[in-house]
């Protein structure tokens, strides 16, 4: 945690120092700049105080945009100071295109602007991943599947922009809607206050979900209360059968945020009445399709050995934006996409939403639609 602090302050310091010396301005100008750089770059530690939620709802957006956004705006000025660096050490960049020069400084807040332009723009663009899924079990007929993570409303994901998804998630004419945790960003202000449950009530299938750590952030029992207004069956450590013929099982795991959550294995296959007498368990994988609802993609292993048909996942937003996806595809067995495990079928999916600033950038925002046979 130390050190997870210690780098923005580092990178706050090295940029400073880069503008102190690269703009053609008077003390006190430089002086302004750096102190609106840094005060933007401060407003995003007033969410972990919760200063966001004393604020006018507004006010509050504004400054919750302003205060994430800075700092994918203070990691990209950091590669590209530290490119020109590397540049001056090999001696192909003069000391004269990093020290009092207008035209270096309007060349990267063009080249910033224009980045970032882009990634909010690649943001909105929601798109549409079809899969397949196969049963070896029957099923009576094939099923639709709508499926979403990490939509993240709040501040910065408005009512407005659920209506947006809610329509496109209609227009699909699901069977049935799975979304795999972190549908709450982190504050139940904006949610209560901009009535975001009437909108989940326009779906016009039913929707089942597992909790994310954003929920633990927002505080479980406001989640739960949320997701019981909305109309969505939210299971935790637990089963529901989907369709009139129940024979789809969906089960949606605690997040792994709770250490003392339910294996995986004891929710496939319940403890049974008559344990005792030695007879077999009973276990959903032998009779039904089995979907698992588990935010976190870890221990996937877990999940192929337990006899899963299918997890979704979310959480990783595959980075958000390059190349902090390097990052996450490293850290996990599968930080986005489909996946095979032996019999098995994953998909780790990027985010419908997103965390903090509204910028994709070597990644996309999804939603997946699922053709079960």
């Amino acid at each position: 945690m130390l050190l997870i602090l210690l780098l923005p302050l580092v990178a706050l310091t090295y940029i400073a120092w880069h503008i102190w010396v690269l703009l053609p301005l008077s003390a006190l100008w430089k002086s302004l700049i750096i102190a609106l750089g840094v005060l933007c770059f401060a407003m995003l530690f007033l969410n972990f105080r919760h200063a966001f939620d004393r604020m006018p709802l507004f006010v509050a957006q504004m400054a919750y945009e302003v205060g994430t956004s800075s700092l994918f705006v203070l990691l990209y000025l950091v590669m590209i100071f530290l490119l020109l660096d590397l540049g001056r050490l090999v001696h192909l960049v003069s000391k004269s295109v990093l020290y009092q020069n207008g035209y270096t400084a309007l060349g990267i807040f063009a080249l910033v602007l224009g980045i970032f332009v882009y990634g909010n723009l690649h943001y909105k663009k929601k798109v549409r991943v079809p899969i397949e899924l196969k049963s070896q079990k029957p099923l009576p007929r094939e099923y639709k599947i709508v499926m979403a993570s990490d939509l993240h409303i709040g501040y910065h994901n408005p009512r407005k922009e659920l209506a947006r998804w809610v329509d496109m998630i209609n227009a699909e004419n699901p069977d049935f809607i799975l979304i795999a945790g972190d549908i709450i960003d982190g504050s139940m202000r904006p949610i209560i206050e901009e009535r975001m449950a009437e909108e989940f009530r326009r779906l016009k299938a039913p929707v089942y979900a597992c909790l994310g750590n954003h929920e633990f952030y927002s505080g479980v029992p406001g989640a739960k209360q949320f997701y019981k207004d909305a109309g969505i069956h939210l299971l935790v450590d637990e089963v529901a059968t989907v369709g009139p013929d129940s024979s789809i099982v969906v089960i949606g795991r605690d997040d792994r945020t709770n250490m003392r959550r339910k294996p995986i294995q004891d929710l496939v296959t319940p403890e049974s009445p008559y344990s005792s007498l030695h007879t077999p368990h009973f276990s959903y994988k032998d009779f039904f399709y089995t979907i698992v609802l588990d935010h976190q993609p870890y221990n996937l292993d877990r999940a192929e050995a337990a006899g899963v048909d299918f997890q979704l996942s979310g959480h990783t937003h595959r980075g958000q934006v390059w190349p902090i996806s390097w990052i996450t595809d490293r850290i996990y067995e599968c930080s986005w996409g489909s996946h095979q495990r032996g019999k098995t079928q994953f998909y780790v999916s990027s985010g419908l939403g997103i965390w903090g600033g509204k910028f994709r950038i070597g990644t996309q925002s999804e939603y997946v639609v699922a053709t079960l046979k």
